[in-house]
């Protein structure tokens, strides 16, 4: 092997020593990076500008993804802990959502009082009524005299729900209105203006049916002269 031969096979030699190295360089900072970086996480973010002590719904939010390592220690990354919560300050338009964002909504308001009745399965939309949501309270009433129609009267619209209760069984000692209705009922406790507290009493008292209707949630009940109460004699 002469001196050329011997030249060349060092040269060849570093130059497999350095593509090593390079490779070796691209590793590590591959590495760095990802050591910086680290797992993604969900965040969110808000959509728009939430004035203070609004309630917050899951869609004013947009779902982002993020390194976890980036997020504070109090970044909201399960978006349920928005239902029945509402905003402590003004929320801007393109923040994150942080833990102390946000506080539970009061129960009860300035001028509310809590009332609680026993509702069944099937007049309690079946189970689907939790604590935030507003239901409209529907009672049926014979007629006032002999040959007047029965009547359907929206007692309160968008009664605020606080509380559900368990599945109860109706004691003997209940009305036999509860009893002919069924033999399990589900407390479930409003927040309403006092007018509304004695309403809510007088139809569990004296209505043949107390049901509740579920509402959208965001949305309300406007009722028009006229439409609090429902006769067949209005479908004719």
């Amino acid at each position: 092997m002469n001196s050329r031969q011997r030249r060349g096979i060092i040269l060849l030699l570093l130059s497999v020593l350095c593509a090593f190295g390079a490779f070796a360089g691209v590793l590590s900072v591959i590495s760095d990076v990802n050591s910086k970086v680290g797992p993604e996480v969900s965040a969110y973010r808000l959509k728009s500008d939430i004035p203070a002590y609004d309630s917050l719904e899951e869609g004013q939010f947009e779902k982002i993804r993020m390194p976890k390592r980036w997020l504070s220690a109090n970044a909201v990354t399960d978006l349920s802990v928005v239902n029945g919560k509402i905003a402590v300050t003004p929320l801007k338009k393109g923040s994150l959502l942080q833990t102390d964002m946000i506080v539970k909504e009061p129960e009860l308001k300035a001028g509310e009082q809590e009332i609680a009745i026993m509702i069944d399965a099937a007049t309690g939309v079946a189970g689907k009524i939790r604590p935030g949501n507003k239901v409209n309270i529907l009672a049926t009433f014979p007629g006032e005299k002999e040959g007047l129609p029965s009547r359907s009267v929206i007692i309160v619209a968008n009664a605020r729900v606080v509380d559900v209760g368990r599945l109860t069984p109706l004691e003997p000692g209940d009305s036999d209105r509860r009893r002919q209705q069924a033999t399990e009922a589900v407390p479930i406790t409003f927040a309403l203006p006092t007018k509304d507290v004695q309403r809510v009493a007088y139809a569990e008292s004296f209505a043949e049916h107390v049901r509740l209707a579920l509402l959208a949630p965001g949305s309300d009940t406007s009722l028009l002269p006229g439409e609090r109460t429902y006769t067949l004699d209005g479908d004719k």
